[in-house]
């Protein structure tokens, strides 16, 4: 965000009243010289009594005064060398104040001056003719003028501007103000505080006590002032999302590497969305009083921190104290735990997909080149075969096993749609999402539906595993060839499936369940471990901040994201080629929607298992009907729908790694 800063001046030079000889001399001098007065040059006023001159001779004495409609005296005095050498030099007193017809004029005149209708007039003047460099100036303040419109200080009437907030004139003193190329722009940045301040007094004070308004005291112009956070023109109101917004954005001019971390937190990425919800800069450090940390009155000082959390957190432990909120994971020296969290996950995610997409690239090539050539095709004939009439599908899964499946995808794509949106809230697609949904409260609330979904399928499953094993404990066979649990016989089956991929071996009889269906049924343990614990953590702040340090929320965030991204890219990519991708199943493999495979294609996957059922004459009971003509158009639209929900998230995430 570009940084600026405008010349505010402040005290008026007091010097000797210049007599009406001198004000004409300067005049013909810069007349002589053919100086450009002004951009906004006026014509002289019909009545000659109404030239400046006539106006010096009251307002050039030192001490000339009025008393105001609030009873107070109000300096009218203007040094008219110094009005010839600022930017409106070359205007006539009345080409502003056009209430004033006649010299002696009424007392207590209104403060009616029209600062942005005679720059609108002189812009709407320029577009009629040819609009050159000399006009650039004119364009910024034209600019200027259509975000102080919007401002808190202005209302929206161009023609009396006497009943703003604050007017041009209130920041910008009318009579001296210098070109934007002043040298003396420092010392005017070193004013700002005190023009506003003439405004906002008890805000003024309390500035000058913080760490902004000590250096500023002391001439550091690098120091933040009035004008750095709340910007020059479009000021507008703190208490407001856009406000919080744009003053946590101005923080981050000076604080770069503050931000940076900031917006790695939920706090920041929910605003780097848009929304005010979550504590900004000003939430935590204060705004106008800011102490630096090791202040014993600073917000963030150890001891004050947990009443600050409490602001929000009504019941913040002591947990809080000892949060990162600008924590990173590149420096191992100060955040040793969150640093090793990082890149064990990211050592996690690249051993996972560098042997999974070797793996499904393998296959695709070897399964594509047998197809190709005839080799390996599933085939038997079923009218060979003695098999009661028209059972020509392997039941492959009850229903009990695809209401699961079905719920624990739902669930899942849920949590990945609300959870991406906020991971990588720096996309450009995801504050779209997040309005979609409705905003970070609703979203958040959408979040634990889908984790109370997949939680609920993932120990129910447990819960189901535990009582049949415990019903038939003496007769389970651990290692048997329908158990879930690995065994050497999958390693057997791995390294044949590697040497038929190079061409070494024939394709490898497989059983019930194979090496990579193992795979995909135990990695959701090491998922629901790492996601699970870590969600919950986040979930129940305050009962996970009275039992562990703060560092733990900064690490719990690190592994539930990593850990997300993990399963959603493993989900999108090799357990959809596994399924649905690979040359013997494309486009859709509608298996695990009807609970039926057919059964030349079930010899072909699990011949093991195929051949030990027909020599133990136990495959008839397996064998059922085709499914029916709606269960099979459903079952295809369905997989279809959750197939391309699946690879529109793949997509986000692939656009939230390349950030756009």
């Amino acid at each position: 965000m570009a940084r600026f800063h405008r010349t505010f001046p402040y005290t008026r030079m007091k010097t000797d009243s210049v007599p009406l000889l001198k004000l004409c001399l300067a005049a013909l001098i810069m007349a002589f010289m053919q100086l450009p007065m002004s951009s906004q040059v006026q014509a002289e006023p019909d009545n000659p009594k109404l030239r400046n001159e006539r106006c010096i001779r009251c307002h050039g004495k030192e001490d000339y005064s009025r008393k105001g409609a609030d009873g107070q005296q109000r300096a009218l005095h203007v040094n008219a060398e110094q009005y010839l050498q600022s930017i409106h030099g070359g205007q006539d007193c009345v080409s502003c104040h056009r209430d004033i017809v006649k010299i002696p004029h009424r007392k207590g005149i209104d403060r009616n001056v029209g600062c942005v209708k005679c720059h609108l007039d002189s812009w709407e003047e320029a577009q009629r003719g040819d609009i050159g460099q000399e006009h650039d100036r004119l364009r910024v303040v034209v600019e200027q003028i259509e975000t102080y419109m919007n401002s808190v200080h202005a209302r929206p009437k161009i023609d009396d501007q006497s009943r703003t907030n604050a007017t041009c004139y209130d920041c910008h003193d009318a009579h001296y103000m210098s070109s934007v190329s002043s040298v003396d722009k420092p010392q005017n940045k070193l004013k700002n505080p005190y023009v506003c301040g003439s405004c906002h007094k008890a805000v003024l004070d309390m500035y000058m006590t913080s760490v902004h308004g000590k250096e500023i005291g002391m001439g550091n112009t690098a120091a933040a002032v009035c004008s750095d956070c709340h910007s020059a023109h479009s000021i507008e109101r703190p208490d407001i999302v856009s406000g919080r917004l744009s003053i946590t954005a101005q923080c981050g001019d000076c604080h770069e590497s503050m931000l940076e971390s900031y917006l790695q937190t939920y706090h920041g990425k929910i605003t780097q969305l848009g929304y005010g919800e979550t504590a900004k800069c000003y939430d935590c450090h204060g705004s106008h009083g800011i102490k630096r940390v090791d202040e014993p009155e600073s917000m963030v000082h150890n001891g004050n921190r947990l009443e600050t959390c409490r602001s929000c957190h009504e019941d913040a432990t002591q947990g809080y104290v000892t949060f990162e909120p600008h924590g990173t994971t590149d420096n191992f020296a100060e955040y040793p735990a969150m640093w090793i969290a990082k890149k064990g996950m990211i050592g996690l995610l690249l051993g996972t997909f560098a042997f999974f997409w070797l793996h499904s690239a393998l296959w695709f090539y070897r399964e594509y080149q047998d197809r190709k050539y005839g080799k390996d095709r599933p085939h038997i004939r079923i009218e060979d075969m003695d098999m009661p009439e028209g059972k020509t599908h392997f039941r492959r899964f009850t229903k009990w096993w695809r209401l699961a499946h079905l719920v624990g995808a739902l669930s899942i794509m849920l949590l990945a749609l609300t959870g991406l949106t906020v991971l990588f809230s720096g996309s450009a697609w995801a504050p779209y999402v997040m309005n979609l949904l409705g905003g970070p409260v609703s979203a958040g609330i959408l979040h634990r539906i889908g984790a109370v979904g997949f939680m609920g399928v993932f120990f129910i499953h447990l819960f189901y595993f535990a009582y049949h094993i415990g019903r038939n404990w003496e007769t389970f066979e651990w290692f048997g060839p329908n158990s879930l649990v690995p065994n050497w016989n999958d390693l057997g089956d791995a390294i044949a499936m590697f040497r038929w991929f190079f061409g070494l071996g024939p394709r490898p009889l497989l059983d019930h369940f194979s090496y990579w269906e193992k795979f995909d049924y135990w990695a959701p343990f090491w998922g629901m471990t790492i996601i699970g614990v870590s969600g919950m953590m986040m979930w129940f702040p305050d009962i996970t901040a009275a039992y562990l340090p703060g560092w733990a929320f900064n690490v719990a965030a690190i592994v539930h994201g990593e850990e997300a991204i993990l399963a959603v890219v493993f989900l999108f990519t090799v357990h959809f080629f596994n399924n649905h991708f690979r040359p013997d199943k494309f486009p859709l493999d509608t298996t695990m929607f009807t609970g039926r495979v057919p059964l030349e294609h079930y010899r072909h996957e699990h011949r093991r298992e195929y051949d030990r059922l027909v020599a133990s004459g136990e495959l008839e009971k397996y064998l059922v009907d085709a499914p029916s003509e709606p269960m099979a158009r459903g079952s295809s639209i369905l997989g279809t729908v959750l197939i391309a929900i699946g690879l529109t998230l793949l997509t986000l995430v692939a656009l939230g790694f390349l950030g756009i």
